[in-house]
């Protein structure tokens, strides 16, 4: 699995910061930290620069941490203006002189350190301008952290390193305390996400303590994803402060979409890899009673052999205990892919199941030996909805209506300046 090092940007300019960060694009947008050269000057019937005048000085302002600062957090990220200037560059050391390592945000408002800085310890800034005359102007800030804190909280990724995963598989963050929302965008910016090759996606808050992250289609088979968690003594609310950075690399295996249309005759599952059709299986559904579920599933769970025990619901006629071969979940609620070799008469023709897809146990096995967790399984024509949250239900809901629950305003991509989960329950 191929890692995913920060890149070591040098001397920041406008180009060099962006492809260090795997953003291109034409208008930069680094306004709240690089001011552009000045537009007019003196001199000329237009308004602009005589070209006899001399080329107007850098100057360059730190603004955050303050000087002289105390009681930073370790999340510290360096903010400064800097006008007339081709490019700048951000100098960070420690007590002892040593040097420590950093780049700008993606989104262009501060520079962050790879780390987060020492509890306790004084921190030294310096942040040099150059303008088009060639002469550098700095800006020196000396601040001092603040001691670590007691109360921390833990960001946490579902999937591990080096997992391979289907193209509906969400990036899942879980957190260990809730969040407020006043410090969700604070929290959510330092989520870092870069893919390869790159994709248009955003965070949504799936709860108060749990963060995903989605792109605007299924994921590109092959796609490298790299998370940089930036948490580290960032504060998250009622005195609580990110416990540690971490970070995330993994991986998006190959195309696997399955699809379900419950009135086609016969009633099949279609399943699609990499753009061709390898089966159509004969299946049967949740019955009038307890139908299945319309709308985009992924797998989230996958057991060759497992029990189905409903002996306590307080329906007798949901009551049965029965051994199962190659279930694979689809909600939190209950709904599997799964054989069942007793239905074989009715798989196509009719919906007997409680809730699940049945199909033929050669079938069943087949597309077991197909699958992995994150693959899509997108169900038509029942007559009940996918309930939003019953599994992974990320793409079950439209891109214009997942960005709300970002907490970071959503800017369409065309439109954007291009700047650098409960205790399951079987259904048989």
């Amino acid at each position: 699995m191929p890692s995913f090092p920060r890149p070591d940007l040098g001397p920041l300019t406008r180009r060099s910061a962006l492809a260090a960060l795997g953003l291109t694009g034409a208008a930069i947008g680094l306004a709240a930290c690089t001011g552009s050269k000045s537009p007019s000057g003196t001199g000329s019937p237009g308004g602009g620069q005589s070209p006899d005048a001399p080329p107007p000085k850098a100057t360059v302002l730190i603004t955050e941490p303050a000087a002289a600062a105390a009681e930073v957090p370790a999340s510290a990220e360096i903010v400064f203006t800097a006008t007339d200037a081709v490019s700048t560059q951000v100098v960070l050391k420690d007590a002892a002189g040593t040097e420590l390592p950093g780049e700008m945000h993606p989104d262009g408002k501060g520079w962050l350190p790879a780390k987060a800085l020492a509890y306790g310890t004084a921190h030294t800034v310096t942040v040099t301008a150059t303008g088009d005359d060639g002469r550098p102007a700095t800006a020196t800030s000396t601040f001092t952290t603040m001691a670590q804190p007691d109360k921390t909280v833990r960001v946490v990724s579902f999937l591990p390193d080096g997992a391979v995963v289907g193209v509906g598989m969400p990036l899942i963050f879980r957190l260990s305390r809730k969040i407020p929302e006043a410090q969700r965008a604070a929290l959510q910016r330092r989520l870092l996400v870069r893919t390869t090759p790159a994709q248009e996606g955003i965070w949504t808050w799936y709860t108060a303590d749990e963060l995903h992250w989605r792109p605007k289609e299924f994921w590109q088979s092959g796609t490298k994803v790299f998370v940089d968690v930036r948490a580290g003594g960032l504060p998250v609310g009622d005195g609580y402060f990110g416990a540690r950075n971490s970070t995330l690399t993994c991986s998006i295996g190959r195309s696997l979409i399955m699809t379900i249309d419950d009135k086609a005759k016969p009633k099949v599952m279609t399943v699609v890899r990499d753009g061709v059709t390898l089966r159509k299986i004969r299946v049967s559904l949740g019955r009038p009673s307890m139908p299945s579920s319309s709308g985009t599933t992924v797998i989230i769970e996958r057991l060759a052999k497992t029990v189905f025990d409903t002996t306590s619901d307080p329906n007798p006629g949901n009551r049965y205990r029965t051994n199962i071969e190659y279930a694979q979940r689809l909600t939190w609620g209950g709904e599997f892919i799964h054989a069942a070799p007793w239905s074989v008469s009715n798989q196509g023709v009719r919906n007997v199941s409680h809730g699940c897809v049945n199909m033929s146990t050669a079938d069943a096995k087949w597309l077991f030996n197909l699958t992995m967790i994150g693959d899509p399984v997108i169900t038509k024509g029942t007559p009940r909805k996918l309930q939003y949250g019953n599994g992974w239900t990320d793409f079950d809901k439209p891109w214009d209506e997942y960005v709300k629950g970002s907490a970071i305003p959503y800017t369409p991509a065309a439109e954007a300046s291009p700047e650098p989960t409960p205790s399951p329950s079987p259904v048989a």
